[in-house]
């Protein structure tokens, strides 16, 4: 059975009228969902809030302070952290329920409930460093989750793979120097965040792509980065960075990859995790902000998945 952990609340971090992460994108996917037929087929469960001692295994104790210490309350004005980044009213518990969706998503895959798992959540989190938020990221929610699965279950060895437009730099800077975990990476460069570059390190696969690439190049980019790394590596569990901008309909790039595409390299996914980690996969949402494309796309995503 395929589970789906999002919450309510994930829709109260609210942005502004022009800023692209908005509640639409959630609603554009469950409305999705139900018209697929997907909706009835799912194991739906609500995200907890994330614990201060997750938090504190990728964040610094520092920053959490600053973070808790200038989100507004009801009534209050919204807080800008940076040009990219807005805290609101509901911001907060929004991303304390984002970041608690993986860790429930560690424990259920690993106690065989549910595998796949699907977190259907917002903010994203790819981007936020160990002592900063940025491009939209409050907390890393992969990582939270990734390191869950490394202290509190024992795991000797998990894989990211992120998908997203824009480079994981977030996460990067946080296992970098971890053996434990193979980041995997594809990205539109030069883009925002400026990070990343082509490298293949024991534990590092970064695969940037020029603006106008499209299936063949992203595809390539996989097959002979991605997988061969997978496979040497032989995770015990599979994290996923589910980032659908790099959608030819959204115009947060210049990448041109179509709901095929996502179904594509969720086959490869789940065929890595069934020959090395028993089927356990969880996939959190990143960016993704055409609602209609995104919603196709994560629909295509969760067909795979759920097999």
């Amino acid at each position: 059975m395929l589970g789906m952990i999002s919450h309510y609340e994930c829709l109260d971090h609210v942005t502004g009228d022009l800023h692209p992460d908005t509640s639409a994108r959630l609603e554009a996917i469950n409305n999705q969902l139900i018209a697929s037929g997907m909706d009835y087929v799912l194991r739906h469960v609500d995200a907890p809030r994330v614990s201060r001692a997750a938090l504190e295994r990728v964040h610094d104790a520092d920053y959490l302070d600053r973070v808790y210490a200038m989100a507004p309350g009801p009534g209050d004005a919204p807080v800008e952290i940076d040009g990219d980044t807005v805290m609101s009213a509901g911001t907060l518990r929004a991303a304390e329920r984002a970041a608690g969706a993986g860790v429930l998503a560690v424990d259920l895959v690993m106690q065989g409930d549910v595998k796949p798992v699907f977190c259907a959540i917002r903010p994203p989190g790819h981007h936020a460093v160990r002592g900063q938020a940025m491009g939209f990221c409050l907390f890393n929610n992969i990582a939270v989750a990734a390191a869950h699965a490394l202290e509190a279950h024992g795991l000797e060895r998990v894989a990211i793979v992120d998908f997203d437009v824009h480079h994981g730099n977030g996460t990067e800077d946080i296992f970098k120097s971890d053996k434990r975990v193979l980041f995997c990476s594809s990205f539109q460069h030069p883009f925002y965040p400026f990070t990343g570059h082509e490298k293949e390190t024991e534990n590092l696969v970064d695969v940037p792509l020029p603006a106008g690439a499209g299936s063949a190049e992203f595809r390539a980019a996989v097959s002979e980065h991605w997988l061969p790394h997978l496979d040497s590596f032989a995770p015990q569990m599979l994290f996923i960075s589910a980032g659908f901008d790099a959608h030819v309909a959204d115009d947060m790039s210049s990448i041109a990859l179509v709901d095929g595409d996502y179904a594509w390299l969720t086959e490869q996914l789940v065929a890595v995790a069934a020959r090395h980690c028993e089927g356990r996969i969880v996939s959190m949402l990143e960016g993704g902000y055409e609602p209609q494309a995104l919603a196709r796309s994560v629909v295509a995503h969760l067909k795979v998945l759920l097999g």
